[in-house]
């Protein structure tokens, strides 16, 4: 059995509400990776952090001194909570994973020509004295890929080895995205549409709320037939995978449109009503595409019950719809431990990134370390005091 590898993993995804924290201790057991969870935590934005991430977020107009600020506001956010994370760890980790805030990820064409996560991770490793893994999603992005989704490659992992039929993960964040494995087949994965992001934006201009909790106000209300055909309608949905998205799409300009378009007034509870059932209908296409016979789901959708009644209604006698915490992961912790999972492979050198998924060219190995004071190498016995060019 070979040495263990503590590792933090952070996440803030494109709900922007917080930083979800794990600490995994991993241990490679001949071709069996071993991963002892030893904490998760989950630390909440303020609501003035939160107005500051939605004003650089498109279509919103920034500066660049916006920009360098909440980059800058943002380390120390994630520095406390990677110093969290040493906590949960017992107080010694190797590494930490801070794949910082995806501000912008610039599609054209289907194509990701770049992508932009905001984060200062030289404050986090400032903070915790060891190296620190940022800027994940570049390097397969170089590679020809979509620099997302990442986590399933945690998921091929964990659902996968067997022979039995396909699986798949679900996570319903901002953006819900699909990770399917089955025996003898590449791994798929990839962003489906918005779970929460169209949701929470709806809240936010109807309700004066940050979110529809517990799925309340949409149980009230009814779909709007005509306003879900509008929804329905969106591209995106009929574009074959690999592909990926975020609220670069779908945020609340998006939604405007749509109800500006319908030219009738709808009441708020029915635009969560069908806003659930867009995500529900979405979801659901796409595990029957695939022919799964098992879904289950992670991330904060799954506090939903709204929402998930909806998916195991539309899944019945077709595929069951589980929780992560069913095979050992927290549904809220899934993605955080994915990451520290990246933060393993990166550490030994291995590819993150999966190439049925991305659509890249190659596997990358994910990326870029950001050291925590000197080199492990040992000093010179004299510090240099003159530089000399030779031929």
């Amino acid at each position: 059995m070979s040495t263990s590898v503590r590792v933090v993993g952070l996440m803030s995804g494109t709900s922007y509400d917080g930083v979800d924290v794990a600490a995994a201790e991993f241990t490679l057991d001949g071709e069996t990776l071993r991963l002892r969870p030893l904490g998760f935590a989950e630390l909440a934005h303020d609501a003035g952090l939160r107005a500051e991430i939605e004003a650089v977020l498109p279509p919103n107009p920034t500066t660049i001194e916006a920009v360098c600020r909440l980059d800058n506001r943002l380390g120390e956010v994630f520095a406390e909570a990677a110093a969290r994370g040493v906590e949960l760890a017992g107080g010694r980790v190797d590494a930490v994973v801070s794949p910082g805030q995806t501000v912008y990820h610039w599609v054209d064409g289907g194509a990701v020509r770049g992508t932009l996560q905001l984060g200062a991770p030289a404050r986090v490793a400032a903070r915790v004295g060891v190296p620190v893994l940022s800027d994940l999603r570049s390097a397969d992005v170089a590679a020809g890929g979509q620099g997302a989704p990442l986590v399933p490659a945690f998921d091929a992992l964990l659902l996968g080895g067997g022979d039995g039929p396909p699986r798949a993960a679900l996570n319903l964040g901002g953006i819900a995205n699909l990770t399917v494995v089955a025996p003898g087949a590449p791994v798929l994965g990839y962003d489906v549409g918005p779970a929460n992001a169209l949701l929470d934006a709806a809240a936010r201009r109807l309700l004066g709320r940050p979110c529809d909790l517990d799925g309340a106000r949409a149980a009230a209300g009814r779909v709007h037939p005509a306003l879900l055909e509008l929804l329905l309608a969106e591209p995106y949905y009929a574009a074959p995978p690999p592909k990926s998205t975020g609220k670069e799409l779908f945020h609340a300009g998006y939604l405007d449109a749509r109800l500006a378009a319908l030219g009738e007034p709808v009441a708020a509870d029915d635009v969560l009503a069908t806003l659930t059932e867009l995500t529900a209908r979405t979801v659901a296409a796409e595990c029957d595409r695939h022919g799964v016979t098992e879904v289950v789901a992670a991330g904060g959708g799954v506090r939903n019950p709204t929402l998930r009644g909806r998916l195991a209604a539309l899944g019945k006698g077709r595929w069951r719809l589980r929780v992560a915490d069913e095979l050992g992961v927290p549904a809220q912790a899934r993605e955080a431990y994915a990451f520290a999972l990246l933060g393993w492979l990166s550490w030994h050198g291995l590819p993150g990134a999966i190439p049925s998924v991305t659509g890249a060219e190659e596997a990358a190995v994910l990326g870029s370390w950001t050291p925590a004071g000197p080199s492990r190498s040992a000093p010179p016995p004299v510090p240099p005091r003159r530089l000399v060019i030779t031929a």
